[in-house]
């Protein structure tokens, strides 16, 4: 235990500061700040992770898909132990420099300072962790002692794809990545914002993944470029790691107008202006005015970036009612509560608007669109009903529709692999993320349907144990979760 009396000594939470509003929406950068080095942050870091009680039940194992030690890592950096520490976080978890990003910290409305107190600032710690470890050279590549003499194909670079790389490439077998984007990372990379998650954060681990002998092969889609058979014939498993792509839309009548788009259709070529990659005709909200459909944090992450692209107003929308600001006593702790949250973004600009529903989108003599017909909606009966006399248009230069996805894509590399699909829109696999065809896994949203990072992360790892036990008869990686884990959420 890092401090016995420390959870009483200091009382409440502390964070290192975001970089200031005006400044930052005039930039791509990331907006928090993550000093290494600095005395007062060390300091911090030391006096929060001084508050971790080292519970008899860490609730924040529990509440974690990675089953992080996040008590022994706590007591780590009281010690001022960077090393061990970045070994322990490590041990459970491939990028902890991207869940410390990115991830909503379960973990944290696990902790059991939490029941009447304010939890330990668990994902900053982590993420310190992480950033004091790349600064002190503390992570060096694994290079696996000796090669297994097989070969594994993984579809898909996202953080469930790259944590079945590293843990398979680790245990001695000749791993491929295919992504048929220009650069590793899948919606890391050019879904999220680069004020959120830097490309330069990914490369760096990247390039530790590339020493220890995974190989990238970008620009190449399974099942257009490379035919199903082909892979098959060249590895001895593959892994398929595509995501969740497919947007869910919005059936209402305009929603053919032009300026009514996916959220990654806005985003992703956003994400390759920010890095110096302009696409030619992108969609820019300069001077627009921007509606969001969509509360959540792909919603937030539109905000932000119409932020930055000089939006003359952003509104975003809402169906379900305003969350309350505080733990709701149907969800006790050490569930994951649904309260009204502020993001960055939303401290940037633009105003939310919640129980509201699309009607219909409107548009000009030109085909494009103009506004949005609104209503206000109350649930009765569990069904959102219309409150009569709400009706409203919204003006809308831009919609952006950020409603979440509804399964990975078909036909390609599904149906030339032979992938079944569940009632969900998911691709079927047992508990042990097999298929039904030999060596063929499926791990992470594509398989367990639209999810947080953290269980990508669990996912891929889980899955690379299967895989190594199928080549090789045993293995000695970890598996956190199996196919069928529940979320403490859920």
């Amino acid at each position: 235990m890092a401090d016995p009396r420390g959870f009483l000594r200091v009382r409440g939470r502390e964070l290192p500061p975001d970089r200031a509003v005006p400044v930052r929406i005039l930039d791509w950068a990331e907006v928090h700040e993550h000093p290494t080095g600095d005395a007062d942050a060390l300091a911090m870091l030391h006096r929060q992770s001084s508050r971790c009680m080292d519970c008899g039940v860490p609730f924040c194992h529990h509440a974690c898909p990675l089953g992080n030690l996040m008590p022994e890592w706590n007591d780590l950096v009281w010690r001022e132990q960077w090393r061990d520490a970045s070994d322990r976080l490590h041990l459970t978890n491939n990028f902890p420099e991207v869940t410390g990003r990115l991830c909503p910290a379960p973990c944290e409305a696990g902790c059991v300072l939490g029941i009447n107190s304010q939890p330990v600032t668990i994902r900053n710690v982590e993420l310190s962790i992480a950033e004091e470890a790349f600064a002190r050279g503390l992570v060096v590549p694994a290079v696996p002692d000796r090669m297994s003499g097989h070969t594994v194909a993984v579809v898909g670079s996202g953080p469930a794809g790259l944590a079945a790389a590293q843990q398979l490439t680790r245990a001695g077998h000749t791993v491929s990545v295919y992504e048929r984007a220009s650069a590793p990372g899948g919606l890391m990379r050019f879904g999220i914002p680069e004020y959120k998650l830097p490309a330069a954060v990914l490369e760096r681990r990247l390039d530790v993944m590339r020493a220890e002998g995974t190989v990238f092969r970008c620009g190449v889609e399974v099942g257009v470029d490379l035919t199903g058979a082909e892979l098959l014939a060249r590895h001895d498993a593959v892994v398929v790691t595509v995501g969740s792509t497919v947007p869910r839309d919005l059936p209402v009548p305009g929603r053919e107008l032009r300026g009514v788009m996916p959220a990654m259709d806005y985003l992703v070529p956003a994400n390759h202006a920010a890095v110096g990659e302009p696409v030619a005709g992108a969609p820019l909200a300069t001077g627009l005015d921007v509606v969001v459909v969509g509360g959540g944090d792909t919603g937030a992450d539109c905000v932000g970036t119409a932020v930055r692209q000089g939006a003359r107003s952003i509104t975003q929308l809402e169906i379900m009612p305003e969350p309350p600001h505080e733990r709701p006593a149907e969800q006790p702790w050490p569930t994951y509560p649904t309260v009204f949250k502020v993001s960055t973004s939303h401290e940037e600009g633009g105003t939310r608007e919640f129980a509201v529903s699309t009607q219909a989108i409107v548009g000009d003599d030109e085909g494009r669109v103009s506004g949005l017909r609104l209503v206000e909606v109350e649930r009765v009966d569990g069904r959102f009903q219309p409150v009569a006399g709400t009706e409203r248009t919204l003006p809308a230069q831009l919609v952006v529709l950020a409603l979440g996805f509804v399964g990975p894509e078909r036909g390609g590399l599904a149906d030339e692999l032979g992938l079944e699909v569940d009632a969900r829109g998911a691709f079927v696999r047992d508990d042990e993320f097999a298929t039904s065809i030999p060596g063929v896994y499926v791990a992470g949203d594509c398989g367990r349907g639209q999810s947080l990072v953290v269980w990508a992360i669990a996912e891929g790892r889980a899955a690379a144990l299967s895989v190594d036990r199928y080549l090789t008869g045993t293995t000695s990686l970890p598996s956190p979760v199996t196919a069928s884990t529940v979320a403490l959420r859920a």
